[in-house]
């Protein structure tokens, strides 16, 4: 079997770190989508794009979201740098969440995937 030279779409895949043969944790592709996995986390982050929010905000606009799923996908959010926790001095504290720089540059990715969504149904019925 003889080697194959790989020809890269520029568009699709502009730099070296996202030319790879395997998945890889410095794919820019992979990063991306890592921001968004987990259920529920595009529609916290969704939610959050309107500005910060507090816990039971969040709770109440995604009512079936449980407040252990949502505490883990905003812990997880908070961890990867893309929602930042702000507290409160005085009683009773209060917690607002917002996204940070990173979290809203996720907005293009986000919009292009409900227009994408939108056009793969459309093609399926």
């Amino acid at each position: 079997m003889g080697h194959q030279t790989v020809t890269w779409d520029d568009e699709l895949v502009p730099s070296d770190s996202g030319r790879t043969v395997a998945p890889s944790a410095n794919c820019p592709v992979e990063v991306a989508l890592a921001a968004i996995s987990g259920r529920w986390a595009t529609l916290v982050l969704r939610d959050l794009m309107g500005g910060p929010r507090s816990f039971s905000a969040l709770r109440a606009g995604l009512p079936q979201l449980s407040a252990k799923v949502l505490t883990e996908r905003l812990d997880g959010l908070v961890a990867q740098g893309l929602v930042r926790r702000d507290r409160s001095p005085g009683f009773p504290a209060r917690t607002a969440y917002a996204l940070t720089g990173a979290g809203l540059a996720l907005r293009p990715l986000l919009v292009e995937l409900y227009r994408t969504g939108e056009a793969l149904l459309k093609s399926t019925s």
